[in-house]
């Protein structure tokens, strides 16, 4: 007020010229204001919309890079998977097999409920460490008539359900053997340098991991179920057997450029719902003689590792304890969300796996309740905090 009585008086006082001067001094400096609040607001505007923009971007380009962060001027380039059921994406959909499950209810939970030739309700191991490493959502697999090119580059898996280190194993149902599976990956191979060239090809394989899971269907199956393979050795001869079968086909995949190799052990097949059943007694309990027998291959799968380790350079060989994991889960339960663990979601749950789990089977009405999906694999519930726990600890060793 004080201001403006002030300016009044030297109104009057002033000469008519010099007011004018005066005035539009006045309206000069008011329109100065009056841009300079629309540019401030103009400025917290943009301010607040690249703060948000910025936020966005970190979590765009988070998601981009999965979940598991890896040490500094470290990439993986891509996931290659060998071995059996838990890690075929699909392979067997194309080889004359009654071990495959392109059919309802597999793959009831996948995306758009299809099924895709993947033994479990939803997805795999497979995809869920390739995209945990940030790689890309699925892994295909290599026979799938419509791979496409980028996923040369990025991984595929050469898996095939009910395959093993020992060659019976695949033999018994007709499915691809490990050492057929090492071809494909030498055709893949052929075909990786043809796309990007010798050297860009080498270095993706030097930069990638390979995983190897196998050795379940060796003892449910070949020696246990079937029993073939118990007329000519003890457990002992047997683990013998699938640990030599373990250390060659990792002494070739080395050979072919693999230099970070995470190798699972077994997990306990007699608490799995089906072995229950087989070898359980009428109460359906784990079998303890299947899970010993387990125990020991694993030891014998470790020590192979550990020998080879000594003698590959610049490689990343690890052995993946799957047992003690699987095992924590079965006897408890409840600490991971589980209320189901001695049975699968597929018809009784007791026995059906692969074609005995089909359409009409029936399923049940909430499979996160459940750890096993059929009598034999993992829900993808399962599988996430098997991957999460395996990735927490073992990520560094092989990578």
């Amino acid at each position: 007020m004080a201001i403006t009585t002030q300016f009044h008086n030297y109104l009057k006082l002033s000469k008519p010229g010099h007011f004018c001067f005066i005035f539009l001094k006045q309206k000069v400096f008011e329109t100065f204001l009056t841009s300079l609040k629309m540019l401030c607001s103009c400025l917290v505007f943009l301010s607040r919309r690249m703060v948000l923009f910025h936020v966005l971007f970190l979590l765009f380009v988070a998601s981009c890079k999965g979940k598991v962060q890896l040490p500094e001027n470290v990439t993986v380039k891509a996931v290659f998977a060998f071995g059996d059921s838990i890690v075929d994406q699909g392979n067997n959909n194309h080889i004359t097999t009654v071990a495959k499950c392109n059919f309802e209810p597999y793959g009831k939970d996948f995306m758009g409920g299809k099924p895709t030739g993947r033994f479990s309700n939803a997805k795999t191991p497979s995809d869920l460490i390739v995209d945990e490493l940030g790689i890309k959502e699925l892994m295909p697999a290599y026979l799938d008539p419509n791979l496409q090119t980028e996923d040369l580059k990025t991984g595929v898996s050469f898996a095939s359900g009910a395959s093993g280190f020992d060659p019976q194993t695949p033999a018994l149902v007709s499915v691809i053997s490990l050492s057929t599976q090492l071809d494909h990956f030498r055709e893949y191979i052929g075909k990786l340098k043809q796309l990007v060239g010798e050297e860009e090809a080498n270095d993706i394989l030097r930069n990638s991991v390979f995983l190897v899971v196998a050795g379940s269907d060796d003892l449910a199956n070949t020696y246990f179920t079937v029993g073939i393979r118990r007329l000519q050795y003890d457990v002992n001869g047997y683990t013998d057997l699938m640990a030599a079968g373990a250390s060659e086909f990792i002494q070739e995949l080395y050979k072919l450029g693999a230099r970070k190799i995470a190798v699972f052990g077994i997990p306990p097949i007699g608490c799995l719902p089906s072995q229950r059943t087989l070898g359980g007694g009428i109460s359906r309990e784990c079998s303890e003689e299947y899970n010993q027998a387990a125990q020991l291959a694993n030891t014998k799968l470790s020590a192979a590792i550990d020998s080879l380790s000594k003698n590959f350079l610049q490689t990343k060989l690890v052995f993946i304890d799957i047992y003690s994991s699987l095992l924590d889960l079965i006897v408890n339960p409840q600490k991971h969300g589980f209320e189901v663990v001695d049975r699968g979601c597929c018809g009784t749950g007791n026995i059906e796996v692969v074609i005995l789990c089909n359409k009409y089977s029936g399923t049940c009405e909430d499979d996160t309740k459940y750890l096993f999906w059929d009598s034999y694999h993992p829900t993808e519930k399962g599988y996430r905090i098997l991957v999460d726990q395996i990735l927490k600890k073992y990520v560094d060793n092989f990578i």
